[in-house]
């Protein structure tokens, strides 16, 4: 495992600037304009603030490792899919704004996160109810909602500690090595797709929401979702009842001290769940037949036996 910090409380680790230098000394995420709630394990098990927005190992594309770092821009990935299911025009407005907009006209209200909290579901079973990260909700001027979106935003987990490499960007010292931590590519396949199939299902039976489910993540994170399904996702025209949308995002070049990069969209791709669950149950892109004995004789050979 190696990675490196390519984005620290929102700048480039190197910069010294009077904003980048600030937002360290406050551990506050400048996307969002709240503390940092990204963490890692400290000595004792004590929570320390990470800090990390985005990272890369020796050599592929810098991989966006929280969330809030998707909602730079005023929340714009969620404009992004407001425009794209209720058409542009329509600005976002928080959820816990509801009460106090004026009833004009149509509107979107964002629930999610900060915005006015996660809209959850009655419980299954007796057991924990299920919710997605937001739910985009086109209200019209008598308060009556119309139709809905629901979306899910994922960055990628890390594996190992990078508290070194924290520690000195921290104290505005440089660090030019890599720390003994990696990305948990992983957590692709055991969370995430088993996740989207779930609750793309639930939403298929809702009346309401008729563009299905979008998943925004960074580009890196689609990349490795198309690779394990054998990009074999049959592409759909538009967004429509029980399709799951992706939309991918990375980080723009590196800008002048006291610049934060842009958050470029990489694409969109529409399929269905169905689609998406046949694509998982049934991969096309395995290893070449008995290679698994291959790498056990190899073992076996290693050890001398």
């Amino acid at each position: 495992m190696a990675l490196q910090i390519v984005e620290f409380f929102g700048y480039t680790p190197k910069d010294k600037s009077t904003a980048a230098v600030a937002t360290r000394q406050s551990l506050s995420c400048p996307f969002v304009g709240a503390p940092c709630t990204k963490t890692l394990r400290g000595d004792g098990g004590v929570k320390l603030i990470s800090g990390a927005c985005t990272v890369r190992q020796a050599t592929p594309k810098p991989v966006i490792c929280c969330p809030k770092r998707l909602y730079a821009e005023g929340y714009r990935i969620l404009q992004d899919v407001a425009d794209t299911v209720f058409g542009p025009g329509i600005p976002i407005i928080p959820g816990n704004q509801v009460g106090t907009n004026p009833k004009a006209k149509d509107r979107v209200f964002a629930f999610g996160s900060a915005l006015g909290g996660e809209v959850k579901l009655p419980p299954i079973g007796g057991r924990g109810g299920f919710f997605v990260d937001w739910i985009l909700a086109l209200v019209d001027k008598n308060g009556e909602l119309k139709e809905f979106v629901a979306v899910e935003v994922q960055s990628i987990d890390t594996t190992g500690n990078y508290r070194q490499e924290r520690d000195a960007h921290l104290a505005g010292k440089d660090f030019t090595s890599y720390s003994n931590a990696g990305i948990n590519w992983e957590n692709v396949n055991k969370r995430i797709l088993p996740q989207l199939i779930y609750k793309g299902h639930v939403l298929r039976r809702e009346t309401l929401c008729r563009a299905g489910l979008f998943f925004v993540c960074p580009t890196p994170v689609y990349d490795k979702i198309s690779v394990r399904v054998g990009g074999k996702l049959m592409k759909y025209p538009a967004p429509a009842p029980g399709t799951l949308t992706f939309r991918w995002y990375d980080i723009g070049p590196e800008t002048k001290s006291g610049q934060r990069r842009k958050l470029v969209s990489g694409g969109q791709l529409t399929t269905t769940v169905e689609q998406l669950a046949y694509a998982f149950l049934s991969p096309g892109n395995l290893p070449p037949e008995d290679s698994y004995a291959k790498a056990i004789r190899a073992k076996i050979k290693a050890l001398g036996i």
